[in-house]
């Protein structure tokens, strides 16, 4: 489950092989106790649950990076390591 970046105490990740469940590409996002899987097309949660504040967070950093995403997104489900991204700054 490599860690492809971390700001604002929010760690993003993705997981190896990951297109089972949720099918469609997506990033899983950590703060504290909370976890959420949020879709890379929309940035929506798919499942889980974050601070709203967070969840504005992560939404506008997969807006900014959604193209550097979709190519770690084929990474991963590929077995390859998934490229660290610019956290928010």
């Amino acid at each position: 489950m490599p860690t492809i970046s971390l700001f604002y105490g929010i760690a993003i990740y993705m997981f190896f092989y990951d297109n089972k469940k949720h099918k469609s590409p997506h990033v899983h996002a950590s703060y504290g106790d909370d976890d959420a899987v949020f879709s890379i097309e929309d940035g929506e949660i798919i499942s889980g649950s974050i601070p709203k504040n967070k969840k504005r967070l992560v939404q506008a950093w997969i807006e900014i990076h959604r193209e550097d995403l979709i190519t770690d997104w084929r990474l991963a489900v590929s077995g390859q390591n998934p490229l660290p991204i610019k956290p928010l700054e």
